[in-house]
């Protein structure tokens, strides 16, 4: 049995509010996340709004469509856009980002003996969590700006799209952690000569972690973590208030996902993480659908006059055209069937679908057709 028709998706309308200020589109990779956020972008510009699109994903194929060389942490104008809107576009860079928190936060003889400390280098580039953390940093960085009235992001194409909803959490656990407390003890203790007056037990973790990490290094880490409450406390505090922004009524969480059985299930399970963070999800888009004009036309009448013709030894570019569109039609009939399936257990998100196109996108005019259909 067909699933019964789920509300309609109306992206122009969520576009054209002024109320929306940040729009998340997530999904998994593969599914055309980072073109319908452009697509979106461009058509919320093209219709008078000032627009920056936020992208995660560290493919480039988001400065190739909106005709850029490249994408940095700063957002970079677009050319082209009809209409009174304006369009810029970034990549996040969470090094950069890093970066800039600790200049703008720490008095400059402090901002230099972070940056150039070892521990902060590693962790500016490559600790778990960090382009979480940057990703929280830079929206709420954007939107405290107020020089755009809508901003897109589009985030990594994976479940970890949605890790940046935990990032206050998990920085917190990392500040608070016992190791961290242990090494920042001689700082908040009021240096060289507090640090004496420890107790035995600190001395003891002390004189182990010298053993295994040498004394510079250990001199290193103490260093550098005696600097995180004066700089990440600021930061812990915006991503508590970037956070609370994301859960606000003026934004909205679009899901993307292709007509597929594991896309699907991704989609699913952003819908629920989405519902138990009490996030404003606005709907699901379905794209690369495949929809055949000739629809009428089943895949059974199609391969049986396919077979028919072939028979006969007649009008074979008939036939096979006939074959193809038969494949068309299956095709489409288990796209349909793992859509119902999704709408079947989640009846009341609104969808839109989008069908395959026979060329990729690599431009403004792609860009626009997309968005039109995403609106249709």
């Amino acid at each position: 049995m067909s699933a019964r028709k789920p509300p309609s998706l109306r992206i122009d309308a969520i576009l054209d509010d002024p109320a929306t200020r940040i729009i998340v589109c997530c999904g998994s990779g593969g599914v055309g996340k980072t073109t319908t956020a452009a697509a979106l972008g461009l058509r919320a510009a093209e219709r008078g709004r000032s627009v920056v699109v936020l992208t995660v994903d560290p493919a480039r194929r988001l400065a190739q469509s909106l005709g850029l060389t490249e994408l940095d942490n700063t957002p970079r104008p677009v050319a082209g856009i009809t209409g009174e809107g304006t369009l810029h576009a970034m990549m996040l860079d969470m090094k950069r980002t890093f970066d800039e928190i600790i200049e703008a936060h720490a008095d400059p003889e402090r901002a230099r003996m972070i940056l150039t400390n070892p521990f902060y280098q590693s962790l500016s580039s490559s600790f778990s969590g960090t382009q979480e953390y940057m990703a929280m940093e830079k929206l709420g960085q954007l939107r405290r700006s107020g020089e755009w009235d809508l901003i897109i992001v589009d985030t990594p194409p994976s479940r970890s799209a949605l890790d940046f909803l935990d990032a206050p959490e998990r920085l917190g656990r990392f500040l608070d952690g016992k190791l961290i407390r242990v090494l920042s003890a001689p700082a908040k203790a009021g240096g060289r000569s507090a640090f004496k007056l420890l107790n035995a037990g600190f001395g003891l973790v002390a004189g182990m972690l010298t053993k295994v990490l040498g004394a510079q290094v250990l001199k290193d880490l103490q260093t550098f973590v005696s600097a995180l409450d004066a700089v990440f406390g600021g930061f812990r505090q915006r991503a508590d208030q970037t956070y609370r922004l994301l859960q606000a009524p003026g934004t909205a969480f679009l899901v993307v996902a292709a007509p597929e059985r594991d896309a699907m299930r991704e989609a699913s399970y952003f819908v629920e993480r989405l519902a138990e963070e009490r996030m404003p999800l606005a709907g699901l888009v379905v794209n690369r659908a495949h929809v055949s004009p000739a629809g009428a036309l089943s895949a059974t009448r199609s391969a049986a006059a396919a077979e028919d013709l072939e028979a006969r030894g007649e009008h074979e570019l008939t036939a096979a055209v006939l074959r193809l569109h038969a494949g068309r039609m299956q095709l489409g009939a288990r796209e349909h069937r793992e859509r119902d399936h999704f709408v079947s257990a989640h009846p009341t998100v609104p969808l839109a679908q989008v069908p395959a196109l026979p060329v990729d996108v690599h431009d403004l005019t792609g860009l626009r057709e997309i968005g039109a259909l995403l609106a249709s």
